[in-house]
């Protein structure tokens, strides 16, 4: 005859770590004890292999220990590489993912945003795109805390990490500038998507700060995707007038500007000058070697994954905060030096 294990309960596990019911109780929640109770709670728990009763424990306490993450595409390295450092944090403090992707639509955004909500995560990390700012602001009344990564959304007081896109924009296209570019396209992505906005002001600004005329002309609006470089890196091509470097804003529309390039035979740096985004494995097996910025995004996700743990253990302090990290430039071969500036 088959003999039924009988699961192991918290005043199991107190009987063997010879504490308290409340102290075990505490432990499991999340509230911090001593460290000897820790290491014999955990010892019982090893030995008796207890199970925590999730369903029970979110009866009680109102809390799933999910969080959501809302994403616009799970083929982008960028949300990737941000998620995968968020669960790794995340899982140390107990809590498990509900990842979201949207697939670069407004309407399947809101929908999902809507389905956290309704599976009553704790928490939200999101990129957003075009989200109701209504269901941001309802759900931080509701005590459900919202850390939006790369993109701030206008009206909405909200926590949010991302990079220095601005001086990111800035300071590649100086080094354009100072080896002797003039006429030097720039990729951007979506015309209403905070990030290209930022990134095209930088390209602006250091167009001003050198007073050189700006050429509409030089100025192009991807999607983020890889055939608008391949499209967009072609529309250069074809100007009477081309640009002597191309600057491109991510690391999709990078690498669909170097597959235009390489259909064309067109030469790096000889013939065009490139400074790209995002991917050093990408720059490294480009020849010549790609220049490329360089996002902190292991950063970006580590900052966001510990706000939300703060805010969802109830601090408040400093809200909203918003977190700019610097982005580097790692130069290698693909600039070509027409003319130095000095």
């Amino acid at each position: 005859m088959e003999l039924i294990k009988i699961a192991a309960t918290m005043k199991d596990v107190a009987e063997y770590a010879g504490l308290s019911i409340a102290t075990v109780s505490k432990y499991i929640n999340g509230i911090k004890v001593k460290e000897e109770n820790k290491k014999r709670i955990d010892e019982a728990i090893k030995a008796l292999d207890f199970r925590v009763n999730e369903i029970a424990r979110g009866l009680k306490t109102k809390k799933t220990t999910t969080v959501g993450v809302l994403i616009p595409s799970l083929e982008n390295i960028f949300s990737t590489t941000i998620v995968s450092k968020v669960e790794s944090i995340l899982l140390k403090y107990g809590y498990s993912t509900i990842i979201c992707d949207y697939r670069q639509n407004r309407e399947l955004e809101n929908e999902k945003f809507d389905f956290l909500i309704n599976k009553q995560v704790d928490g939200i990390i999101l990129v957003p795109y075009g989200i109701n700012e209504s269901k941001i602001i309802e759900a931080l009344k509701e005590d459900i805390p919202v850390i939006l990564i790369d993109r701030s959304i206008r009206g909405v007081d909200c926590d949010i990490v991302l990079a220095d896109n601005l001086n990111a924009a800035y300071n590649a296209v100086e080094i354009l500038i100072t080896k002797g570019h003039r006429r030097i396209g720039i990729i951007c992505g979506p015309q209403d998507i905070y990030t290209a906005q930022e990134r095209l002001k930088g390209y602006i600004r250091i167009h001003e700060d050198y007073e050189l005329e700006i050429d509409e002309n030089l100025i192009k609006y991807g999607d983020y995707e890889i055939q608008s470089g391949i499209t967009l890196m072609n529309e250069f091509l074809d100007q009477k007038n081309p640009p002597s470097a191309v600057f491109i804003t991510n690391y999709e529309m990078t690498l669909g500007a170097i597959m235009a390039l390489n259909s064309r035979n067109i030469k790096i740096p000889d013939e065009i000058s490139i400074i790209g985004f995002d991917n050093i494995q990408l720059a490294n097996v480009v020849k010549p070697k790609l220049s490329i910025v360089v996002q902190p995004m292991q950063q970006i996700g580590e900052f966001a994954a510990n706000l939300l743990i703060k805010r969802m253990k109830g601090d408040d302090s400093g809200f909203p905060a918003m977190v700019r990290l610097k982005t580097e430039i790692l130069e290698g071969e693909s600039v070509a030096v027409i003319n130095s500036y000095i």
